[in-house]
Formats: structure tokens, C-alpha cells, sequence
């Protein structure tokens, strides 16, 4: 193998073990009710979202469901596009549809653990 070509292959394997993915950061900052009605309603989930990665990472498109206790309560997507900085802080917005239907396991939940999974 040419020294050339060893050199080469060294600095693309560098490359690849500094390029580790790490899960971004979620933290729920607040939550604002957009809109309600006989069936359910709208809500704003306020997102902290950090990116430890060294690179931007980037989304044309964020689906989310959410279930509470185990039952299914509504869902959201964020459909433009996303650009999480590299080791920064980010605000995502996410609008979810909710039916009342899930609310009642997640209601019985809260009032008799104080607490919702």
C-alpha cells in the first residue's frame, strides 16, 4: 500500500469517529391551548430541543404522536423544515389535534397518582 494512499485512509477514518450521532435533547417548556371544540381541540407543544453533535442536523418534516397512559390522545407535525445547530439550544413548536375521547384514562390517572405516563 502506497504511503499516499495509507494516509488517506487514516484521515477518512478520523473523519468517521468524530462524526458519532448523539440523540438531541427534549424538554417540554410550556404548553398553549390553541383552540377547542365539541370533539377535542388544538394545543401548542413549546419544545427545548439541544443538539450536542458537532454538526447541524437538519428535517423537511417532524411527525408525533402522543399517547397518555397508554391510550392514544392526539397528534402533531411540524411540516417545515427544521435546523437544530450544532451544540445549541433550538425552540421547536409542534400543533397537536387532540379528541377528548383519550382524555379519560390520562384524567383518572393524574387524579389518582398525581403524576401521567
Amino acid at each position: 500500500m502506497s504511503p499516499f494512499l495509507a494516509a488517506l485512509l487514516c484521515l477518512a477514518c478520523a473523519t468517521l469517529g468524530r462524526l458519532s450521532f448523539k440523540e438531541p435533547d427534549l424538554e417540554l417548556e410550556q404548553i398553549n391551548l390553541t383552540g377547542l371544540g365539541l370533539t377535542g381541540g388544538t394545543l401548542d407543544l413549546v419544545f427545548d430541543v439541544y443538539n450536542p453533535n458537532d454538526y447541524r442536523i437538519r428535517s423537511t418534516r417532524l411527525d408525533v404522536g402522543i399517547d397518555l397512559e397508554g391510550t392514544h390522545f392526539g397528534d402533531g407535525s411540524v411540516e417545515k423544515p427544521l435546523d437544530l445547530s450544532p451544540v445549541n439550544h433550538s425552540r421547536v413548536i409542534v400543533p397537536v389535534r387532540f379528541e377528548w375521547a383519550g382524555l379519560g384514562a390520562s384524567a383518572h390517572a393524574l387524579l389518582a397518582r398525581k403524576e401521567l405516563g
